[in-house]
Parts: structure tokens; C-alpha cells; sequence
């Protein structure tokens, strides 16, 4: 074969593979990953407000950049990740094929004192548990794994729990357990004594009233960004108290 044509194939065949490569990662984004926490994925707080995330999300959980954490819009949104393996970095350390599912329960923070923190704007980077980072790739404290991550449903058993919380003047209402996509947009109440109001995001998954709606047996809807509701009728009966927990319906 003459010099120019193998030099033809040759071109066109590694065209090819960055075509297929491009198609075989369509819908994924890049981002970087770290690992905090402990294995148990005890920590009990979080910018999202579920205390204790084993005690809702299992241990499969991540605090997010800013760039993810959208104020707060992503608590409780699931997000696939796996190694980026075309990064030599990832080819040492990653498990090939290898994914996790986790949940984003908290907020990685932006450092002002340190331009190049890895949670600054506009970085995209998941801190994640001991137990969800090593599904993936091998434990380190070093430098962050290069990862390509999407969101996906939130695979949830049971229904959406509303906690509610406040004082006489107001209530605070605690979403946990979303699933479908788990990322929040609004959140209406209706009681007995009121039409449709809408609630609202103080901080992380907390919703607030605008009124104390003691006394009123309330009904919730939930939408989320995807346009996708639910209405979980009655839910509550009116001798609620603060601190009760109730499980509606879910997606």
C-alpha cells in the first residue's frame, strides 16, 4: 500500500475511535473526586439539613461544589460517577466499568483564602464518603480523581418524608427520601382552613410556612425541576405536633 494511503487509514481510523469514544460518553459531564467522612458515612450535619445521613440516604452519599450545589437546589439529587479513564491518574487508581449512584446530602465549600481550593467556583467536584469512593477506585488522601458523573433517578424505597418543625409564628417542613430525580423545586401546603400555599427554601431541603398551620390537617404537593409532581392528600391530620415525621406519596 502506497505511504499516503496507509497515512490515510491511519488518520481515519483514529477519527473513528474519538468518534466513538465522544458517543460512547454522550450525556456524561467531567468533574473531579475526593474522599471525607468515614465509611460508616456517619456525619451528623450537612448544608442540606438530613443530620445523620445514614439514617435516610444510606452511606453512597457526596458533598457537592457550589457549581453543583446550586443553593441548595440539588439536595437530594442522585448522580451517577465513575472514573474519567482516559486520564492516566484514573488508569492507576479506578476500577474499570466501575460506578456509583450517590446522593448529594451536603455542600463542599469554596475556600476565599485558597484561589485554587478544589470547591471553588466554577469547579465541578464531588467529595464523597469512604464507602461511595471506593466502589470506584482505590482510597487516597491525595491529589482528586478526574470522574465523569450524570444525574440519574433516585433509586428511593418508601414514600417522601415530611418532618415539620418551627414555632408559633411559623413552620419548617424537612423533605428527605425524594425520589425521581430529587431535585426540589417547590413545595405547596393546603390546609383545612386555606387554599394552596407556597412554601418557602430557607436552607438546604428545609421549606418554610408563612404562617403556623397548627391545628389543620395538611396536604402537600411537591414538584420537581423536571416539571414532575406529586400530592400526597391529607397527610397529615390536625393533631400533628412539632418534631412528627409523615410519609406521603412518592415518584
Amino acid at each position: 500500500m502506497a505511504p499516503n494511503c496507509t497515512m490515510l487509514l491511519l488518520v481515519l481510523m483514529l477519527h473513528l475511535s474519538v468518534v466513538h469514544l465522544v458517543a460512547a460518553e454522550a450525556g456524561w459531564s467531567s468533574a473531579q473526586a475526593t474522599v471525607y467522612g468515614d465509611n460508616a458515612g456517619t456525619i451528623n450535619s450537612g448544608a442540606c439539613g438530613y443530620l445523620n445521613y445514614d439514617s435516610g440516604y444510606g452511606t453512597k452519599t457526596a458533598a457537592i461544589s457550589p457549581m453543583l450545589f446550586d443553593n441548595g437546589k440539588s439536595c437530594g439529587s442522585c448522580f451517577e460517577i465513575k472514573c474519567d479513564m482516559t486520564d492516566p491518574a484514573a488508569q492507576k487508581r479506578c476500577v474499570a466499568g466501575k460506578s456509583v449512584v450517590i446522593t448529594a446530602t451536603n455542600l463542599c465549600p469554596p475556600s476565599a483564602d485558597h484561589p485554587t481550593s478544589w470547591c471553588n467556583l466554577p469547579n465541578k467536584h464531588f467529595d464523597m464518603t469512604e464507602s461511595a469512593f471506593s466502589d470506584i477506585a482505590l482510597y487516597s488522601t491525595g491529589n482528586p480523581m478526574p470522574v465523569l458523573y450524570r444525574s440519574v433517578p433516585c433509586p428511593r424505597v418508601g414514600g417522601i418524608k415530611f418532618t415539620i418543625d418551627g414555632n408559633s409564628k411559623y413552620n419548617m417542613v424537612l423533605l428527605t427520601n425524594v425520589g425521581g430525580s430529587g431535585q426540589v423545586k417547590s413545595v405547596l401546603v393546603k390546609g383545612t382552613k386555606t387554599g394552596w400555599i407556597p412554601l418557602t427554601r430557607t436552607w438546604g431541603s428545609n421549606w418554610q410556612t408563612p404562617e403556623n398551620m397548627q391545628g389543620q390537617s395538611l396536604s402537600f404537593k411537591v414538584v420537581l425541576e423536571d416539571g414532575s409532581s406529586v400530592v400526597s392528600y391529607d397527610l397529615v391530620p390536625a393533631s400533628w405536633r412539632l418534631g412528627q415525621t409523615f410519609v406521603g406519596k412518592n415518584f
